[in-house]
């Protein structure tokens, strides 16, 4: 293996940014990564399976702590913090991948197009929280319901309402007047409620046109006051800790719904069934706190100081995300029980589509103060999607600023001009189709993070090397890493991978049996094409070089500039390395594992 710089090779030197500043305390990178927990879509669509796994979901969590998350977490750390750098420029590591950066940073910015859904539909109810009566509450909803509709409510039932076969018997479907109140804004849903067909026109809701804008506006306005990294880590420290504790008072709160606690003891007990079923389901929670591209730690962790200990910083941050899978988890099932008990008492189906953004809102309607919790419960929500969506763009924008040069010079203008083009894109997601099926890009996502994390370990941990990575890591923090922790991430991880990746691969393809053409087409543009980065950049810069194939394959994936940007130790590190002289291509004679 061959360590060298760019000096004398006709590439541009990488230059590190010595203005992106650094996190006003240390523990700021801890509550900005268990921010990323706070992903609503996640919760949002493994609700059903979360809510009858009981206690005994919270297992699976510890398992996945200890062969994936604190090593995957550690590994996303280590790359950061050693180079200082965002997600495209840590694969000086190994140039030929630098392609997975970019990735990144597309996939990132095509869940930020979406995910403005989840802070829209709190404001949406928020706003409505402030009149009298709230509309979606048994009495408001006489006020503007159509009840010769012949759409039954768990309000009342009407003599012509809406049945379902199911094994030969005729269930009754009952409506939630929430979701009645959002489905109101788009025409088409008003008439016939439940989901668009495929073959229906799009319908563009101006009311959420509007409410997209007030959200990127508010994304505006937080880069304007805290685009100073140390500010920004203040402002995800004070958001996460607010969000915290607003979670943790809903969640008090809902053990109190209108009913018994009888579920209970089926959470205390659950069928094994139910458990084994929704086990699956947290190992996708799990690889979802990433991102949609998983390099938001790796950016993250760049404004680490170069010694900060991260081994233990994983696991407080595998354990805080643990925690607020848990307690999403226990207010959805809280949630989904206070309708089943709806459903047994009048031996009718109730539809509680949409649980924790949707239905929710009739449920909180029934408490007492029901103005006021839902608002304490929508703001909890709303400030969730504001963390991941902030912090999502910016890692995007230190990742972009650290590999180009040129943009450093103009970060006001690139930082305003994404949000603006985010906006911009987003319109689409306030159509009856876009804000119904976006669900198919999420579906996406988690098949390209499975595949990235599998590509990620085999660079890391093969094509760099495992000894090379417990050196670098030794240096950093004077510790060793230890071999079992090889072991698992060498074998154990991607096993566990390559098992999920056909779930996930069923998954979407289901996602994608319900929606129209232009989303599979839009998928294909925005998911799947983009991977064809990764082997695009590594020929790119395969053309770059001279030399027989295997030669410019080996000199491509070995370490270019990668060593501390700090020049305190960036001397130790050549020393260490026995390359001393900083502009001289110098070979390191080591054993390719």
């Amino acid at each position: 293996m061959v360590y060298e710089t760019s000096y004398g090779t006709g590439k541009k030197v990488f230059s590190p940014d010595l203005n992106r500043g650094k996190w006003e305390k240390p523990t700021d990178y801890i509550f900005a990564c268990v921010g990323l927990a706070m992903k609503m879509d996640v919760f949002d669509f493994m609700y059903y399976l979360l809510s009858d796994m009981g206690i005994l979901g919270i297992l699976p969590y510890f398992v996945y702590v200890v062969i994936y998350l604190v090593p995957i977490i550690f590994i996303h750390s280590f790359m950061g913090q050693f180079s200082s750098s965002g997600f495209i420029s840590a694969f000086r590591l190994s140039p030929f991948f630098k392609g997975m950066g970019y990735l990144s940073v597309f996939l990132t910015l095509s869940m930020l197009i979406y995910y403005s859904i989840y802070v829209a539909l709190p404001l949406l109810f928020i706003i409505n929280s402030f009149r009298p009566t709230l509309p979606w509450s048994c009495e408001g909803l006489k006020a503007w319901f159509n009840a010769t509709s012949g759409r039954s409510t768990i309000c009342s039932e009407t003599i012509n309402g809406e049945h379902s076969e199911i094994q030969n018997a005729t269930i009754k479907d009952l409506h939630v007047p929430s979701v009645i109140f959002y489905e109101s804004f788009f025409d088409g849903l008003r008439e016939k409620g439940g989901m668009p067909e495929i073959n229906d026109a799009y319908e563009l809701s101006w009311h959420f046109v509007v409410l997209f804008a007030l959200v990127w506006a508010v994304i505006a306005f937080i880069f304007h006051k805290f685009s100073d990294t140390a500010k920004f880590g203040k402002f995800l420290r004070y958001m996460v800790i607010c969000t915290l504790i607003l979670l943790l008072v809903c969640f008090v709160r809902f053990l109190f719904l209108p009913g018994d606690l009888s579920w209970l003891g089926k959470y205390i007990a659950p069928k094994p069934y139910d458990w084994a079923l929704g086990t699956a389901s947290t190992f996708f929670i799990a690889i979802q706190a990433f991102g949609a591209g998983w390099g938001s730690v790796i950016a993250l962790s760049s404004f680490n100081g170069f010694k900060t200990n991260i081994m233990s910083y994983s696991w407080i941050i595998s354990f805080g995300q643990i925690f607020i899978f848990i307690t999403f988890g226990l207010v959805a099932c809280m949630l989904e029980q206070h309708f089943r008990e709806l459903a047994d008492a009048s031996d009718k189906r109730v539809l509680n589509v949409w649980l924790m953004f949707l239905s929710s809102a009739s449920a909180l309607s029934t408490m007492g103060w029901p103005n006021l919790w839902t608002i304490i419960y929508y703001t909890t929500l709303l400030m969730a999607a504001v963390i991941s969506i902030s912090t999502q763009i910016f890692t995007v924008l230190q990742s972009l600023f650290d590999e180009f040069e040129d943009l450093r010079e103009r970060k006001q203008e690139v930082t305003f001009g994404l949000i603006t083009g985010l906006a911009f894109c987003s319109i689409f997601f306030c159509t009856n189709h876009g804000i119904t099926y976006f669900c198919s890009f999420y579906s996406d996502a988690a098949i390209s993070n499975i595949s990235l994390h599998l590509l990620l370990l085999l660079v890391i941990l093969w094509i760099y090397g495992r000894q090379r990575f417990q050196r670098d890591i030794e240096f950093m923090l004077g510790q060793h890493f230890a071999s079992w922790k090889i072991y698992i991430l060498r074998y154990i991880a991607p096993f566990i991978l390559l098992i999920c990746m056909p779930i996930g691969i069923r998954w979407s393809i289901e996602d994608h049996s319900y929606v129209s053409i232009e989303f599979l087409v839009m998928c294909i543009i925005v998911v799947w094409l983009p991977i064809l980065a990764i082997p695009g950049y590594g020929f790119y810069i395969l053309s770059q070089n001279t030399g027989s194939f295997w030669e410019r394959l080996i000199r491509t994936c070995r370490p270019t500039d990668w060593y501390p940007v700090e020049m305190e130790y960036r001397q130790k590190y050549e020393e260490a390395v026995g390359n001393t002289e900083t502009h001289q291509l110098f070979e390191v004679i080591e054993d390719v594992n």
